[in-house]
């Protein structure tokens, strides 16, 4: 099989690479390397395809550039389209390019699909935020979390979409163009809405990947600053049980196209984001884990998002298997590791 990801050289772009070439296929990767750690990750899986049955080649270019999207499309039989502006505070500070990158780049892949000759299925990585603040979703407040009064499996894909700050609304113009590239043009294509994903080869940064900034931050002495009171509760989705949804999804491309899926830790795997994380951190550190200081919550964040997964469950047999503690220890050691890669 032949695949194109974009963003391939990122956090969740190698790892679904690496399984990729296991699996024996041609893996291409579209990256414009901008991003820390794409370097390392590319050069990684270039040791992991001298190993592998699979084949592996690289562009160097970005998804804004339309020609050469268009020219990396023409023989593949799927993209998985990863690359993107991630960060809600960086779309505040500059819109436009959060807008080029997300929203055109989207339909710049969508584009370079529908003119293949190849016909290849797009499989896209979206985001909870587009479903905004949810301001009118019950929420109650326990010791050491949020969490919803009338919801107990979650939000579901039926949740109203309502894009909340430049990000979400990059994101979510994605989310929609791709499913209408199914209904007008029939192209096999999947959204993912997905939370917080997190595990090996991720450099996390304070406004983006929290679960690997903080335990780079805790392991190297960083500051770590809490925005909000740290209760805000997240579903957690450990990297390879993120890239088993994507396979399942491929495997059963006839069921998934054309459909929307809430892909995160579900019920099972919440957790508050400094209440409940710091005593996992405190325990890998074997010391108290303190944060430098407190800042206002910010733009768009949620009290609360947890997933329901039910409907991705149900259709595609998907669900996580790597719990909470075991995924974090992971996470730890693998930083612990390979602390050079920190300095």
């Amino acid at each position: 099989m032949q695949t194109l990801i974009t963003g391939g050289a990122g956090f969740i772009g190698c790892n679904l690479a690496q399984r990729l070439l296991n699996r024996g296929y041609t893996v291409t990767i579209y990256d414009n390397l901008s991003r820390p750690g794409t370097p390392s990750n590319l050069e990684w899986l270039r040791e992991v395809a001298r190993d592998t049955a699979g084949s592996l080649a690289f562009i160097q270019a970005d998804v804004r550039d339309a020609a050469a999207l268009e020219a990396a499309a023409r023989q593949v039989d799927v993209i998985f389209h990863l690359a993107g502006q991630v960060a809600v505070t960086c779309s505040v500070h500059e819109p436009r390019n959060d807008f080029e990158i997300n929203a055109l780049g989207t339909f710049n892949v969508l584009e370079a699909a529908r003119k293949s000759p190849s016909r290849p299925a797009v499989l896209y990585a979206s985001t909870n935020k587009v479903y905004g603040g949810m301001e009118e979703v019950a929420i109650v407040e326990e010791e050491t979390r949020y969490g919803y009064r009338d919801l107990p499996n979650g939000i579901p894909e039926t949740q109203p979409l309502d894009f909340h700050s430049p990000y979400g609304c990059s994101k979510g113009a994605g989310d929609q163009y791709v499913r209408d590239y199914h209904r007008i043009y029939g192209l096999k294509t999947v959204v993912f809405r997905q939370s917080c994903c997190y595990g090996l080869r991720q450099f996390g940064v304070e406004d983006q990947g929290w679960v690997a900034h903080f335990v780079i931050a805790a392991q190297f002495g960083r500051p770590i600053a809490i925005y909000g009171d740290g209760k805000q509760v997240r579903d957690i989705l450990y990297i390879d049980d993120l890239v088993d949804a994507y396979e399942l999804a491929l495997e059963r491309i006839n069921i998934a196209a054309g459909k929307v899926y809430n892909v995160g830790g579900g019920i099972a795997n919440t957790i508050s984001i400094w209440r409940e994380f710091e005593p996992i951190l405190s325990r890998l550190a074997q010391q108290p884990v303190v944060p430098a200081h407190f800042g206002d919550w910010r733009p768009g964040d949620q009290p609360v998002f947890v997933s329901d997964i039910s409907k991705i469950e149900r259709e595609l047999g998907w669900r996580p298997r790597v719990g909470v503690a075991e995924g974090v220890e992971r996470l730890w050691n693998w930083v612990r590791e390979n602390h050079t890669l920190f300095n």
